[in-house]
């Protein structure tokens, strides 16, 4: 398999996440956007990242690429086996990319938009009780949610949210996620300046 990935973009951080926790050997392909390899353009549209390749199959769109290798590489798995857990999953994924990651991802273009960063912490504290719920985000077991929320957190300095600012409960969540030999190894160097 091959992952290529942006050496900073949540959504490529959060399949390197996935391919860790399943522990899938792969060989991993930085991109820069403005000169991908020819492969990766002349395989999927816009050289979109991050995207799976392996023999003929190409899979685009981390969502996509997550349930791929959740299916066919199904331990540990990173969504509940019954139908309404992975409903609930898809809808917390859903939340974390439109009420969190896209606004981080809106400040990180412009820092100057002080209301959304308001926003985006506000909207994180409503959110302390999910932190309470399990071990991991609601759930005792690390997922996809996990996957997807962590590469946030990590970015919160970088655009002026101190991880002091977060209720203590998600404070709590990402001081001790972030030092695992699981998430650091899925840093890239450009990642690792973000920390603050």
């Amino acid at each position: 398999m091959t992952l290529f990935s942006h050496t900073d973009c949540p959504l490529s951080h959060a399949v390197r996440l996935v391919m860790a926790v399943k522990g899938l050997p792969h060989e991993l392909v930085w991109v820069d956007p403005a000169a991908p390899p020819p492969d990766l353009a002349a395989a999927v549209p816009n050289a979109a990242v991050p995207t799976l390749m392996e023999r003929d199959v190409v899979v685009y769109v981390a969502r996509i690429i997550a349930e791929y290798l959740d299916e066919r590489f199904p331990h540990p798995p990173l969504m509940p086996s019954d139908p309404l857990g992975r409903a609930r999953g898809r809808l917390m994924a859903h939340r974390i990319e439109t009420d969190w990651m896209a606004p981080l991802q809106s400040l990180r273009a412009d820092s100057r938009q002080g209301h959304l960063r308001d926003a985006l912490l506000a909207s994180l504290a409503e959110a302390e009780p999910l932190f309470q719920v399990g071990r991991y985000f609601l759930s005792n077991d690390f997922g996809w949610s996990d996957c997807l929320l962590l590469p946030v957190l990590w970015r919160l300095p970088a655009v002026g949210i101190a991880r002091s600012a977060l209720p203590q409960a998600i404070d709590a969540y990402a001081q001790r996620l972030f030092p695992t030999p699981l998430f650091q190894k899925t840093l890239s160097e450009a990642e690792r300046t973000l920390a603050g």
